[in-house]
C-alpha cells in the first residue's frame, strides 16, 4: 500500500480562557478571540481531524483508523493518543484527570488521561500549577473544602522550552500566558477543582466536580524526575523529554540533513519552528511551523533536510 505522510486539518475548540496566539503565532484560521485550543492530532469524537491529503483525503483520522488499521500497526480499539495546541490568554481551571481504570469503570470512556506539555512560549514571570501541598487525603479535602487554595496548589514558573510529565491524578493547570504543545491519552474527561470563581456571559459560574476530584487525586503528589537522553544523527539532534506507559514523545533540532527508519507504529509530528523537506521511497513534501503530521507503518526509511524543531511522539 502506498506509504505517505497523513496531514490533517485543526479542529478549534473556543474557551473562556482562549485568545488570538493560534493566528498570530502558527497562523490558524481561528473561529474567534477566544480560541483556546487547535486538536492537531485527534480521532477523538469530540474533535476529530479531517485528512487533508492521499487516498483518504476528506475522511476522519477516526475513520481511517478503523478502515486502514494497517497504516497504524492497530492493536487497540481507539486511537490512542490526542495532540493539542494550547493559548492559555487567562489561567485554566485547576483539574485533574482520571485514570485508566476510573475511566472504563465510571464514565465508561476507553482511556483515562495521562498528558504532558511542551511550552511553546510564555510572557515573562508567567506560571502554572503542578501539584499540590497536602500531605494526606483527610488534608487534601479539608484544604479543598476550606478553598485554601493559594496554600494547597504548588506553582512553578516557566519559560519556552521547558517540558512537564503530568500522570493522570495530577492536579495542575496551565497559567496566563503560556502557549502549550500538549501530547496526552486520546481522552477529554476533567474534573474542575477551582475555576477562580469566573463566570460566563451570563453570569453563571462553571461546574466544578469536587467529589470526583477527590476520588482520583494522587495524595501526596508524585514528582516525577525526568532524564533527558540526547543523539545526534547527522543534522538531527534527538532529544528525549518523556518515555513511559502511554507515550513517549522527543524534541528533534534537524540543522541540515538526517535519514531516519520508521521503527514504531506510527510517528505523530509536529512542525514548531522553521522549514524542512521531507522525502519518502514515494514522494518529497515540504513542512513548516504550525503543522502535524502523522508517519504510516511501514515507511521504512524517510530523509530529512533543512532547519526546522519538531515535536515528535508515539504510543
Amino acid at each position: 500500500m502506498y506509504r505517505e505522510p497523513i496531514f490533517l486539518k485543526p479542529v478549534f475548540q473556543e474557551r473562556i480562557w482562549g485568545g488570538e496566539k493560534l493566528k498570530q503565532e502558527y497562523n490558524y484560521d481561528i473561529p474567534s478571540k477566544h480560541t483556546g485550543e487547535a486538536w492537531v492530532i485527534s480521532a477523538h469524537p469530540n474533535g476529530p481531524n479531517v485528512i487533508e491529503n492521499g487516498f483518504l483525503a476528506g475522511k476522519t483520522l477516526a475513520e481511517a483508523w478503523n478502515s486502514h488499521g494497517e497504516l497504524f500497526n492497530k492493536k487497540q480499539e481507539d486511537y490512542p493518543l490526542l495532540v493539542k495546541v494550547l493559548d492559555a490568554n487567562d489561567n485554566l481551571s485547576v483539574q485533574v484527570h482520571p485514570d485508566d481504570t476510573f475511566a472504563r469503570e465510571v464514565e465508561k470512556q476507553p482511556y483515562g488521561k495521562t498528558e504532558c506539555w511542551y511550552v511553546l512560549s510564555a510572557e515573562p514571570d508567567a506560571e502554572l500549577v503542578l501539584g499540590h501541598h497536602a500531605k494526606t487525603q483527610e488534608e487534601l479535602e479539608k484544604m479543598m473544602d476550606h478553598e485554601e487554595w493559594d496554600q494547597l496548589l504548588n506553582k512553578v514558573k516557566v519559560k519556552a522550552g521547558d517540558f512537564f510529565y503530568v500522570p493522570s491524578g495530577t492536579i495542575h493547570a496551565i497559567g496566563e500566558g503560556i502557549v502549550i504543545l500538549e501530547i496526552q491519552q486520546s481522552s477529554d474527561i476533567t474534573y474542575r477543582v477551582y475555576d477562580y470563581d469566573r463566570t460566563d456571559a451570563d453570569g453563571n459560574k462553571r461546574e466544578l466536580h469536587l467529589e470526583r476530584s477527590k476520588q482520583v487525586a494522587t495524595v501526596p503528589h508524585q514528582q516525577i524526575k525526568l532524564a533527558r537522553d540526547v543523539q545526534q544523527s547527522d543534522g538531527l539532534k534527538i532529544t528525549t523529554l518523556v518515555q513511559e506507559e502511554y507515550f513517549s514523545v522527543f524534541h528533534w533540532q534537524l540543522n541540515g540533513k538526517a535519514e531516519q527508519e520508521m521503527t514504531t507504529d506510527f510517528l505523530q509530528i509536529s512542525v514548531i519552528e522553521g522549514k524542512a523537506e521531507l522525502t519518502t521511497n514515494e514522494s518529497t513534501v515540504h513542512v513548516e511551523k504550525g503543522e502535524h503530521f502523522i508517519l504510516p507503518y511501514g515507511m521504512g526509511s524517510y530523509r530529512l533536510s533543512g532547519e526546522a524543531e519538531m515535536i515528535v511522539s508515539h504510543s
